[in-house]
């Protein structure tokens, strides 16, 4: 049953929007004006909370929920796992017996004391060294969850250790939005800027994701530990007819999508664009950009979001990167902007000339920080699922490389040259059909293969896991391009003349920075070795990428930046190598166990009837050439399969390394243990081919991706 279906159906999208958000016009009818306006400062102009108005916000913020029939409040905050965390805490205060009122403090709303000790810390912490602290992020609002256990208000937060250090994303994310804002704000003066107070990076991520009937989902041991199928060979019919794309919703899956529309909506999460994806069962949901903090919010409550109202409907959302092997993998394309707090877009080209230079600053800038820090971009894609994604059917290269279109790239090569451009660009297309308006044309194309491609005013990173948080990505991008910025201000503010500098760094810049852009086809097997030419970085495997994160280079540009000590970039070195190997290890057992108790007697009682039938076809003198021939053939696959099972549980039993002091030991056993698991799974996948449907113990792939 749907519990949003009879509330929502009388009203408008506008009267449900934000109706479970502390917003802006929530704050300014409930708390008195100095007040209101003290926190306003905190929010749109990053300047530090005045503890002193905390009762009065929390006061008005309890009985908003309340009203709205919340019992309970959490501090809600994102550790460093895949998930976010949050530790309920009821309103209620004991009023003298048998009486309690409902109160909700300053001191409450602003900090909390969850138990650190059991969150990864990467040795920040001890597990007996338990304290933790939670801190108000007044930056993203407050908002009420409301489900089957009643209405809940939620308290963004960030959280540190006991000493201070990050023990979380949104930390680092703030601390590098900060550093993009001082740094843009110091190129903005050298083009006579004197108004900007904030610059944000604004985002907006696109979600893809699987749905597959929960009865499936059920009867698949591999869904449920790992999220994707370790064993399962492609259907008879797969994407390569190309219907899917845009194609017409079922009324089931339309249902769910308008249910989780009506959800979000009352979260104040712009959920704009919905449509069928590529793959058979895959979906994308599609949200407005807003700045990248509450875009991590948001993109994090939309997970949640469809996950549970798919749970509502008997349906299972898949989020991992690569669900199904041989079909298109769910991605999360990062949509990234440099906004001001007036709504100029800096990758904007602009009007004037002096527009334009100032975008080509930035722009440049830009290519610059890709370029010198292609590790640290690439660590921001780098998950375990990931590595079953990148480089397959539609999904990015693991090579870094940018896409700037013809215009732009033709625009920053007669720069470098100082030529007059010779490419002509028409702003408009006509069909050829004469009752069809023109249309206006982009300055840029889009190229799908590309990991981080302009658009025509944001740059598009497109290597994000559908399952990753934007943090980390949004994390190096605001970090890196504000290390440039800094180098780029230093030289401008000490020159007499700050335009003609700005035009002579530009085409520096580019000179030594094109090798990065790449306007062609990033599948190609060409272009991998044409990367390799230019010098370009390639790292397959997510695991080979996160010691990058320590080295002496990355260390100084976060500490410049004040957004990670070393510390802090160890420890999330140490959790990302422990997490892959123990992912990697979760996937390896649920194989052996799907193949020791699901698989192998299925197949042996194939086997069985296989030798039964020409036994009886012997006895009775029935020819039996080729039912004897296939039995064999049947037979060795089954010793195969047996023979790379014994092996893998042999590799998998091995001493696990899994942190930065024994990596290559990591390598190794990743290597090995991978090998192996995808020996089993052909042989699986083979024999899933060959054994009759009625004896095959789980549904296979034509179930679960058409079945809905």
């Amino acid at each position: 049953m749907d519990p949003n279906k009879n509330s929502a159906q009388n009203k408008t999208v506008t009267d449900i929007y934000a109706s479970h958000v502390f917003s802006d016009d929530v704050m300014k009818q409930r708390l008195p004006e100095h007040v209101y306006l003290k926190l306003k400062d905190t929010i749109e102009k990053r300047r530090p909370l005045n503890r002193d108005i905390a009762d009065q916000v929390a006061g008005a913020m309890m009985e908003w929920a309340v009203e709205k029939g919340a019992t309970h409040y959490t501090h809600w905050f994102q550790p460093m796992n895949s998930i976010t965390a949050e530790k309920h805490e009821s309103f209620i205060e004991n009023a003298g017996p048998g009486r309690v009122i409902m109160e909700f403090s300053g001191k409450e709303l602003i900090q909390g004391e969850p138990d650190a000790s059991s969150f990864p810390s990467g040795g920040i912490r001890s597990t007996f060294e338990a304290r933790g602290y939670s801190v108000w992020d007044a930056t993203s609002p407050a908002f009420l969850r409301e489900d089957l256990t009643g209405v809940t208000l939620y308290i963004p937060t960030a959280f540190y250790s006991y000493h201070g250090e990050a023990l979380d994303k949104k930390t680092p994310l703030l601390r590098s939005m900060e550093a993009l804002s001082n740094q843009s704000q110091r190129i903005m003066k050298n083009f006579g800027d004197s108004i900007t107070e904030t610059v944000i990076a604004s985002v907006g991520a696109e979600q893809e994701y699987f749905l597959i009937d929960k009865s499936y989902y059920n009867q698949r041991t591999d869904l449920q530990f790992t999220g994707r199928t370790v064993f399962g060979a492609p259907p008879p019919k797969g994407q390569e007819m190309e219907d899917h794309y845009f194609g017409s919703l079922k009324e089931r899956i339309a249902d769910f999508m308008r249910q989780v529309d009506v959800e979000l909506w009352k979260l104040g999460i712009s959920a704009k664009t919905k449509h069928h994806e590529v793959a058979p069962g895959q979906y994308e949901l599609a949200l407005i950009h807003t700045n990248c903090n509450v875009a991590t919010d948001h993109n994090q409550l939309l997970m949640d979001t469809i996950c549970k109202i798919a749970e509502r409907n008997e349906l299972v959302c898949l989020l991992h990167a690569k669900p199904f092997k041989g079909i298109n993998g769910s991605g999360k394309h990062n949509n990234w902007s440099i906004v001001t707090d007036h709504g100029i877009n800096l990758l904007e080209p602009g009007q004037t000339p002096e527009e334009k230079i100032r975008f080509l600053v930035f722009l440049t800038a830009i290519l610059k920080a890709v370029d010198s820090h292609a590790d640290l971009l690439r660590f921001g894609a780098a998950t375990p699922d990931n590595d079953e994604r990148l480089g397959q059917h539609e999904a990015p290269p693991a090579i870094i490389s940018v896409f700037l279109g013809d215009f732009l790239t033709d625009l920053l090569d007669n720069m470098e040259t100082k030529t007059g451009s010779k490419r002509s660009f028409h702003k408009t297309l006509q069909g050829g059909v004469s009752t069809l308006p023109a249309l206006l044309r982009d300055d840029t194309d889009r190229n799908r293969t590309s990991p981080f491609a302009f658009t025509g005013n944001k740059f598009e990173f497109r290597m994000v896991s559908s399952l990753a948080s934007v943090a980390r990505p949004n994390i190096i991008l605001n970090t890196i391009v504000a290390d440039i910025l800094n180098e780029f201000a230093d030289i401008l503010e000490h020159s007499e003349n700050p335009l003609h500098k700005a035009e002579e760094l530009i085409r520096e810049t580019y000179t030594k920075h094109k090798r990065i852009v790449f306007n062609g086809n990033g599948y190609s097997d060409e272009w991998r070795e044409e990367a390799k030419k230019r010098g370009l970085l390639e790292f397959p495997s997510s695991l080979d990428v996160y010691p990058e994160l320590v080295s002496e280079k990355n260390i100084s540009l976060f500490e410049r930046q004040k957004v990670f000590n070393v510390s802090e970039l160890k420890a999330r070195a140490e959790i990302h190598i422990d997490t892959f190997i123990k992912q990697l290890c979760i996937e390896a057992n649920t194989m052996i166990r799907m193949a020791r108790t699901e698989i192998l007697p299925a197949v042996l009682s194939c086997q069985k009837e296989l030798l039964e039938l020409v036994k009886i076809q012997t006895e009775t003198g029935i020819p039996h050439g080729a039912e004897k021939e296939y039995a064999k053939t049947y037979r060795l696959h089954v010793l195969n399969f047996m023979k790379h099972l014994d092996k893998l549980e042999q590799t998998e039993s091995e001493e696990q390394p899994c942190s930065l002091k024994d990596f290559s030991a990591c390598q190794s056993y990743r290597d090995k243990l991978r090998h192996t698991m995808a020996s089993l799974r052909y042989e699986g996948d083979w024999l899933e081919c060959h054994t009759p449907r009625h004896l095959w113990p789980f549904p296979v792939y034509a179930d679960i991706l058409y079945k809905i």
